[in-house]
C-alpha cells in the first residue's frame, strides 16, 4: 500500500516543522515547505532517522507561481496530496491606530490568502480521488480578541469562517476539513509578535498597554509557560490521520481555559478584566523578578 502524502506549510519552524516530523513517524511522505529551504534542510539532517520520511520545498504562500510550483511537484511525484496542512503564519502586533495598513495586508496575504491559495490548488486532485484532509492552523485567537491583536485576531477569525464554510462545501467530495485552535505556544511567534509591538506602538498614546502586553508575553516566554510545539504537532498529527476527525482540536497553554471562559464572561466583564491585567502585569512581574 502506497504511503500517505502530506503537504505542510510553513515546515521550517514551530507547529508546521514539528507536525511535518510527528507525520513522518507515522509512516507518512511529508513534503515541509517554506521560503528558507535550507533551514528546513538542516532541521532534516538533525533530526536524523526519524525525518527520513520528510522533504523539504520551496514555497512562499504569498506568490503564487510560488504556490502553484509546490503543489505540481508534490503531484508530479507522487500523482496525489491526501494532506495539507496550512500552518504558515505569524504574529503581527500593535495598536489598530498605529498599525500600517501595508502590515495589516501583508498579515492577512500570509494568514489568511495564502491559506486560502493552497487549499484551491490541491482541492482539484483531492476531489477527483475523493479523499483527502485540510487541516488549517487557527488560534485560540480566533474565540476571542484581545487589545493590540486586532490584525492578527481578525485573520483567525477569518480562517475559522472559511474553514466551515469550506467543510460544508466539500463534504460530498470525500475531503475532511479540520480546524486546530492552538493556545500560547513555545516557538519563535511569541518574539515576532513582541517585536512588531513595540515597534508599532512602543510610544505613543498606547504606549503603557504595549508595555504591559509586552511584558506579560516576554516573562511567559523567559519562563516556558508556552506549550511545546512538538506536542502541538502531534496534535495536528492525529487530527489528520484519524478515520473520523473532531471538527476543532484546542490544544496548548490557556486553549480550553480562555476560550470557554470568554465564551461565559459577559463582554464588558472580560474587556475589564483585560485592561486590569495589562495594566498591572508590569508591577506583578516586577515583583516575581525580586530576588527571595
Amino acid at each position: 500500500m502506497d504511503r500517505k502524502v502530506a503537504l505542510v506549510t510553513g515546515g521550517s519552524s514551530g507547529i508546521g516543522w514539528e507536525t511535518a516530523l510527528a507525520l513522518a513517524t507515522h509512516g507518512v511522505e511529508v513534503y515541509a515547505a517554506a521560503r528558507r529551504v535550507d533551514k528546513i534542510e538542516g532541521l532534516i539532517a538533525a533530526a536524523g532517522s526519524g525525518a527520513t520520511l520528510v522533504h523539504a520545498l520551496a514555497l512562499d504562500v504569498t506568490d503564487d507561481d510560488s504556490a502553484r510550483t509546490a503543489v505540481d511537484t508534490v503531484l508530479a511525484a507522487h500523482g496525489r496530496i491526501d494532506i495539507l496542512v496550512n500552518a504558515a503564519g505569524y504574529g503581527s502586533y500593535g495598536a489598530l491606530e498605529d498599525v500600517p495598513l501595508a502590515e495589516a495586508r501583508h498579515q492577512f496575504e500570509v494568514n489568511v490568502f495564502g491559506l486560502v491559495r493552497m487549499t484551491q490548488l490541491v482541492l482539484p486532485a483531492m476531489a477527483e480521488a475523493a479523499h483527502g484532509r485540510i487541516v488549517n492552523i487557527s488560534s485560540m485567537g480566533g474565540r476571542f480578541a484581545m487589545m493590540l491583536g486586532g490584525w492578527y485576531h481578525a485573520t483567525k477569525y477569518a480562517v475559522e469562517a472559511l474553514s466551515d464554510a469550506l467543510r460544508q462545501e466539500v463534504a460530498g467530495f470525500g475531503v475532511d476539513v479540520v480546524i486546530v485552535e492552538p493556545g500560547l505556544i513555545a516557538t519563535e511567534w511569541s518574539g515576532i509578535a513582541v517585536g512588531h509591538l513595540r515597534a508599532t506602538s512602543g510610544a505613543g498614546r498606547y504606549a503603557a498597554l504595549a508595555k504591559g502586553f509586552a511584558t506579560a508575553l516576554d516573562y511567559a516566554a523567559e519562563h516556558g509557560y508556552g506549550t511545546p510545539a512538538a506536542k502541538v504537532g502531534a496534535v495536528v498529527a492525529r487530527a489528520a490521520l484519524t478515520a473520523r476527525p473532531r471538527i476543532r482540536y484546542r490544544t496548548g497553554s490557556g486553549s480550553h481555559v480562555l476560550t470557554a471562559t470568554t465564551a461565559l464572561l459577559p463582554t464588558r466583564v472580560f474587556d475589564a478584566g483585560v485592561r486590569l491585567f495589562v495594566a498591572k502585569v508590569p508591577d506583578l512581574v516586577e515583583f516575581l523578578r525580586r530576588p527571595r
